[in-house]
């Protein structure tokens, strides 16, 4: 098996600088300057200072005082990741865009079209370079979760292939502390357990491992730490539903900020939606804790699925119901059940707001495609995240 993670390097950011080259090697920073915002995402230069993602803005203006805030353009991003995400997709069978800026390829049995993988991966990414002029790191490896480890080993426009004979020296290169998926609070278990490598974890036997941490956690830290793929990303691409997850270093806490960030997902899914011209019938979200307990929660309401704000209202009602205030590793969004057409099954009354909502998103999803020099976005949307 070949597996390739595709991930565009400081993907808001990056796009921003190519709208605005006088952002170049500056402190950027994506996200509304609000207290209670969170960043979307910074720069490799904030980044020196200590900002990352899903960080409280105040925490990152802190740390990093002089950097350049600028609000969010979802659309601008969607439109940018809609190209780049086209081009992986014909590139392989065995696509799987895992969030706005992430996507999985399966490259099995091509090495009769595009030669070794390496050869393969570096034509992707000069292809992706030359059509969209932005960068990817690409990781390759033999299972997804050792390719999402790789492709952030040396980034930005970075390329690391791992065979499958050493997939254990990768890990432990990776080292405990940076492995995906370890979080502040389960290192900090680890630590107490006197367990301070990967190496560490494989010296101890499934049966203990399981007594110490329970099951979820024992059967993550067993296969992860031999480079086996725990199964986080054991899903196929699938047709019938649209989605998108991210993963928080550290975790992060609150309704607030959760809320924040799922409000820019129910965004990207919405014009993702209207890209492919299809409506949804079931919205479902995905939280897994900083312990590896994993819950979903779905609804097929009664009423059809317009828009950004119809997804984000379902959205925001099914994570209240299952925040149980602890730290947040993965939070994810999806659309299933959907339908082709950019129309509703049926007619209902006392729908023509959400209807109306979605013929704007529409069109402005339309006027900013067709005139890059215009970005017109929702008011209520900015007043939401204010």
């Amino acid at each position: 098996m070949v597996f390739f993670h595709i991930d565009l390097d400081a993907f808001f950011a990056s796009v921003e600088i190519l709208d605005h080259p006088e952002y170049k090697g500056k402190p950027l920073i994506i996200g509304s300057r609000s207290e209670r915002s969170v960043v979307s995402t910074c720069s490799y230069e904030a980044r020196k200072y200590g900002v990352h993602s899903a960080m409280p803005m105040s925490t990152a203006l802190r740390l990093c005082p002089n950097a350049l805030v600028v609000e969010p353009r979802m659309r601008r991003y969607s439109e940018k990741s809609h190209e780049v995400m086209s081009i992986i997709r014909d590139f392989a069978p065995g696509f799987l865009q895992v969030s706005v800026d992430e996507a999985f390829l399966d490259l099995s049995n091509m090495e009769n079209i595009y030669g070794l993988p390496g050869k393969a991966a570096r034509i992707l990414k000069q292809k992706i370079k030359e059509e969209t002029a932005l960068s990817v790191s690409i990781g390759v490896a033999s299972s997804r979760f050792v390719a999402k480890l790789a492709s952030d080993y040396h980034k930005p426009d970075g390329l690391t292939i791992v065979p499958p004979s050493r997939n254990e020296e990768f890990v432990d290169k990776v080292g405990l502390r940076k492995l995906w998926g370890i979080g502040e609070k389960t290192y900090e278990r680890l630590l107490k357990k006197g367990i301070t490598s990967t190496k560490d974890i494989r010296a101890i036997s499934y049966e203990r491992l399981e007594s110490m941490f329970g099951s979820s956690l024992a059967d993550y830290l067993y296969n992860a730490s031999r480079g086996i793929d725990p199964g986080i990303y054991q899903g196929e691409a699938k047709s019938h539903s649209i989605s998108t997850e991210n993963t928080y270093y550290p975790d992060v806490y609150g309704i607030d900020t959760l809320s924040s960030l799922l409000l820019e997902m129910s965004q990207e899914l919405s014009l993702r939606a209207l890209k492919e011209k299809v409506i949804p019938r079931t919205i479902g979200i995905k939280i897994r804790y900083g312990d590896f307990s994993t819950f979903n929660a779905q609804t097929t309401p009664d009423e059809a699925i317009y828009s950004s704000s119809d997804i984000f209202k379902h959205a925001e009602a099914l994570l209240k119901k299952v925040y149980n205030n602890q730290g947040v590793r993965l939070l994810g969004l999806t659309l299933a059940q959907v339908y082709e057409g950019e129309n509703v099954e049926q007619m209902e009354l006392f729908r023509e707001k959400s209807e109306k909502e979605r013929l704007i998103e529409k069109a402005i999803l339309d006027i900013n495609t067709k005139n890059k020099d215009i970005k017109i976005v929702k008011a209520g949307t900015m007043k939401k995240k204010e």
